[in-house]
């Protein structure tokens, strides 16, 4: 891949890149069933004192209200009023309404701390439950080098050349002949992405449901997302420039064209690409993964298309039970959601997210799969988790 707009071939993702692995084990496949899961968890950030953990960060005078089915309109007002609060959005995906959630979740608006402002409306009558708007960034290692000079060493296996044990075999499916499919569909919940460079052109989805037309077809809500929808904007743009380096490299290690002699190679030579574009220069927010995860599985649900699987090379905050509710309702679609393991803390060094929890990937969802990096050697990289 040649330098094209200061993207520069950031296409090797090695935080995610072992993912890929099982990608290309069912990604030229028809797809899977859903997963059984696991229970909601509690939620560790706000103790029974509402006490917020140190270092988790979310939208400052932001809550996430999810009111009882039915809750009458005295209820939730007394909830925004204890509150001083403004209704600042009401979220409600075709994936929740699909899925028998007639209320969907309310982001409300306050001027108090958002940890006195849960303690004020968690217990109230019609609350079921209340929680911080957190921010998530993304997690990368870069490398914008080439397959041929053994660089993209996540692509090798035994019996390629250059060979590596500890790649992920990729070379020899492409030698015996499984280069992908274009019935195959991966959403990048993430940055967005270049759809003109040239290694990529051709692998992002056009939307034959809502044609821009200035009409939303399909009735999604999204009016014209000809490759996807920019969550964090609010608009049909899925790339905004150079500052979406990271969504652009993680699309190309799914799916950067093979054979074409430029750059570098994707898992995938023929895929199809969604873009859910969520992270924008400050990250993304629970309120924006929560409409980018149902996006991907309202697409499944209604108009049959073969979304395997979701990356999500992102992270932060604290358990959000509107977020592992989105995670499941993926799940009922059998979409894979796979999940950086995290690059550890402050201290650069990575840790155990059975001690630690780092989310998405610590959720208890059956449909995740947590990814690490590790070395060209095997061993896992010292700052993955």
């Amino acid at each position: 891949m040649k330098k094209s707009n200061a993207i520069s071939g950031k296409l090797l993702l090695l935080g995610t890149l072992m993912f890929w692995v099982s990608l290309a084990i069912i990604g030229c496949q028809n797809g899977h069933q859903p997963f059984q899961s696991g229970e909601a968890q509690e939620n560790p950030a706000l103790g029974k004192a509402g006490q917020e953990t140190p270092g988790l960060d979310f939208v400052p005078g932001e809550l996430m209200v999810k009111f009882a089915a039915g809750a009458p309109e005295t209820q939730r007002g007394a909830a925004l009023r204890a509150v001083n609060g403004l209704v600042g959005e009401k979220i409600h995906t075709r994936a929740m309404r699909d899925r028998g959630d007639d209320e969907g979740l309310t982001l409300v608006r306050t001027p108090m701390p958002v940890n006195v402002a849960i303690n004020a409306i968690r217990s109230l009558a019609g609350v079921e439950y209340t929680e911080p708007n957190y921010y998530y960034t993304h997690d990368a290692t870069s490398n914008d080098t080439y397959y041929t000079n053994g660089s993209l060493w996540g692509m090798y296996g035994d019996a390629t050349s250059p060979t590596n044990q500890y790649g992920s075999q990729a070379g020899e499916a492409w030698a015996a002949g499984n280069t992908g499919n274009a019935s195959v569909y991966v959403g990048v919940i993430d940055e967005g992405v270049m759809d003109t460079h040239q290694d990529l052109s051709g692998q992002i989805w056009t939307n034959p449901f809502d044609p821009n037309d200035g009409i939303d077809n399909d009735g999604n809500g999204y009016k014209d997302d000809l490759h996807g929808w920019d969550f964090a904007g609010n608009n049909k743009t899925t790339y905004d420039g150079t500052a979406d380096d990271h969504g652009t490299h993680v699309a190309g290690t799914i799916g950067a064209k093979g054979g074409n002699g430029l750059g570098v190679v994707g898992v995938c030579w023929n895929v199809k690409i969604i873009v859910a574009k969520f992270l924008g220069n400050k990250g993304g927010t629970t309120a924006n993964a929560i409409k980018a995860v149902d996006y991907m599985t309202d697409l499944k649900t209604r108009h049959g298309l073969n979304i395997v699987a979701t990356n999500n090379s992102w992270g932060g905050g604290a358990f959000s039970q509107g977020l592992y509710d989105a995670i499941e309702r993926a799940n009922a679609a059998g979409i894979l959601f796979i999940a950086a393991a995290g690059n550890g803390g402050s201290d650069n060094v990575g840790d155990n997210n059975d001690a630690t929890p780092y989310y998405p990937a610590s959720y208890t969802n059956t449909n995740i799969i947590a990814v690490a990096a590790i070395t060209s050697a095997g061993a896992r990289a010292s700052f993955s988790n």
